[in-house]
């Protein structure tokens, strides 16, 4: 994943730095918001990785402790916002080239490189088992665009874009595996395998 201009601002702490610009927070309610938002689907963001974040963030003074009101309920429990060196910090990383520029790496195109060396039968279970899974996402996906669309009231937001973009290579991916699928009994070694490592 992309990493901020200082090298040590990694993708959890921009998402953490993000959603404290919103609404202060603690470290509960951030891993609620990232749940409901489903930000693991698109960040690979885990629990403890929240709780690390808003620890550096904290020590590095991008984030800072706030008083929201309630009694403190333990450091866990301590509510943060982010400080004009954090959403500077955000904004200077969002600024990156690699964010536009770096190819994404799916563990299945390594899978599809590798399969020549299945046991007989497993591509195709592999190929049914990927679009079997691939289905149940996009319907997920879809039910989720259109709750997404319910909240923020229009179609004009990063939300609905992104949403958008994943239920494309979705679709665009089952039209391809319906294709490998028709095309599978015709698979065969190249011709000239030493022209296939370049």
């Amino acid at each position: 994943m992309p990493r901020a201009k200082n090298s040590s601002l990694t993708t959890p702490d921009l998402v953490l730095l993000s959603l404290l610009a919103e609404k202060p927070m603690h470290g509960y309610q951030a891993n609620a918001e990232l749940e409901r938002r489903q930000v693991r689907d698109w960040a690979g963001i885990s629990r403890p990785q929240v709780y690390y974040s808003i620890d550096k963030l904290a020590r590095t003074r991008l984030i800072r402790a706030c008083e929201d009101g309630g009694p403190a309920e333990g450091p866990q429990r301590r509510v943060f916002q982010t400080t004009q060196r954090g959403r500077d910090a955000l904004a200077d990383a969002l600024e990156r080239d690699d964010w536009a520029t770096e190819r994404d790496r799916p563990p299945f195109l390594t899978w599809m490189a590798l399969s020549w060396q299945a046991r007989p039968g497993v591509f195709a279970r592999q190929i049914r088992r990927r679009r079997e899974f691939l289905e149940r996402e996009l319907a997920r996906e879809k039910k989720t665009i259109e709750a997404v669309r319910t909240e923020v009231g229009h179609d004009f937001h990063e939300a609905v874009w992104m949403l958008a973009l994943v239920i494309e290579q979705f679709r665009t991916e089952l039209r391809w595996l319906r294709k490998v699928e028709r095309e599978a009994k015709k698979r065969a070694p190249a011709r000239h395998p030493q022209h296939t490592m370049r």
